[in-house]
């Protein structure tokens, strides 16, 4: 695993959040109840939402989104919307292998590997220490990064904590 890798998945953590399938959003127009309310964005990245139709969300930051929707509202319906876009719930992350309890859980912002294995909780005695295998959403590959706390997970990661040979 090189250091470009860590770093670029530590960058990729830091940077403006850009929305993925399978999250839920909360959109508010101000003064306009009937358009605000909790959406998933589907697993193509559109969110479909009443009177604005189906929109592509995936790979737009939270104000891209915010001022597409305030674009979209402008030109149908309303003369000067104000539109705020929060996150209520990101793609759960898996993880699997040499770890006590195996499966999906909730990804959380500042997520690390090792907090990530400790939610799982930990690692088993046939654990590797060193290393565990990342496989990033919408990546067909896994990649072998540090276990350290500056490893940081993404969401919809799939991490593997491979088996330690003696």
């Amino acid at each position: 695993m090189s250091q470009g890798d860590v770093s670029a998945t530590a960058a990729a953590a830091a940077a403006a959040a850009k929305f993925q399938g399978g999250e839920k959003i909360r959109i508010t127009v101000y003064n306009e109840p009937t358009l605000s309310g909790d959406y998933e964005i589907d697993q193509n990245g559109v969110v479909s939402l009443p009177l604005a139709g189906t929109i592509k969300a995936t790979g737009l930051t939270q104000v891209q989104l915010e001022q597409e929707l305030a674009r979209k509202f402008r030109s149908e319906y309303l003369r000067n919307p104000r539109v705020t876009v929060a996150i209520l719930q990101y793609r759960p992350i898996y993880i699997v292998g040499e770890v006590e309890k195996q499966g999906e859980y909730a990804f959380k912002p500042g997520l690390n590997v090792l907090t990530a294995m400790a939610s799982a909780g930990g690692g088993t005695y046939r654990a590797n220490r060193n290393y565990v295998l990342i496989q990033h959403f919408g990546e067909t590959t896994m990649k072998e990064y540090p276990q350290s706390g500056s490893t940081m997970v993404l969401p919809g990661d799939l991490i593997k904590v491979p088996e330690r040979y003696f």
